[in-house]
């Protein structure tokens, strides 16, 4: 999850709810403004809304590529393609 930052300035921050014992519930992101304590620790990394759109573009064609990897693995019947 990525510190995103919002076209009016303010941040989506990752944050997590956890159960008693510390087990994860579940993840969400929060909003937070200039005001907030950590805002200028998580500004200088966060990425616009579009970088995210691009990383998650750039790994689903890699998710893609690796699909087909595997399916053609499959169809040698699990044998490398190396004959070395």
């Amino acid at each position: 999850m990525y510190v995103i930052r919002l076209p009016n300035g303010n941040l989506l921050v990752p944050e997590s709810a956890t159960a008693q014992g510390g087990r994860v519930v579940s993840d969400a992101y929060v909003e937070i403004g200039p005001a907030d304590a950590d805002y200028e620790r998580l500004a200088g990394g966060a990425l616009t809304e579009e970088e995210v759109a691009e990383r998650r573009k750039s790994w689903r064609e890699g998710d893609d590529r690796l699909r087909r990897q595997f399916l053609d693995y499959l169809a040698r019947g699990g044998q490398s393609g190396d004959t070395a």
